[in-house]
């Protein structure tokens, strides 16, 4: 099971943050091409030849506190695939498997796209509900099926699904997420103290 901080999506440094952008999966065929799962809803202006990636890797992995930089980024079969400059053959592509990559991006910059926002923007956010405070958003968890968000009550952290109907309104520069639960989901928190 991964820890807390393997399932946090960023690391803030100085002014700036460390987005997680992708994983290597596996090799791809013979001259070092590498299977990618994407961690970024805009992989062409992520990977575009020349853009020079950090690797999260174990200590002990010959790639600890290296980069790479990217030659090309390939589709195969709606897949992404990686080819690194210098990763020249399998051998070379498989020492890289699990290696996240990541990019420095500024704290102050938002996504271009509408109703999209990076987990350290949404960390430590109010969350609101019928116009009460009921705790502060800790983390975005990014799971198959959607996104949830893992809200800290007084009594414990509760998992709320990241769509448009149970969350209407994030304001990040008001520092509040506006959610609008299913019955049941913060009551039964209630109820067991109650007991």
């Amino acid at each position: 099971m991964a820890s807390a901080s393997e399932l946090t999506w960023w690391i803030q440094i100085s002014s700036s943050t460390k987005l997680r952008v992708g994983r290597f999966l596996k090799a791809h065929g013979l001259k070092g091409a590498i299977k990618l799962e994407l961690y970024t809803d805009s992989p062409n202006e992520r990977f575009v030849p020349g853009a020079v990636l950090e690797l999260q890797v174990p200590e002990e992995s010959p790639w600890f506190g290296k980069t790479v930089t990217v030659s090309e980024l390939k589709w195969f079969n709606s897949s992404p695939v990686l080819f690194l400059k210098d990763v020249s053959d399998r051998t070379q592509a498989e020492s890289l498997i699990k290696a996240i990559l990541l990019v420095e991006q500024p704290l102050d910059v938002s996504p271009q796209e509408p109703d999209a926002w990076y987990d350290h923007q949404l960390a430590g956010l109010k969350v609101v509900r019928d116009g009460v405070e009921i705790g502060t958003l800790l983390r975005v968890e990014h799971m198959p099926a959607q996104d949830l968000l893992v809200i800290k009550t007084e009594e414990a952290e509760v998992l709320l699904p990241f769509v448009k109907v149970f969350v209407p309104k994030v304001d990040v520069s008001a520092g509040v997420i506006e959610i609008t639960p299913p019955g049941g989901l913060f009551e039964q928190i209630e109820e067991a103290d109650a007991n």
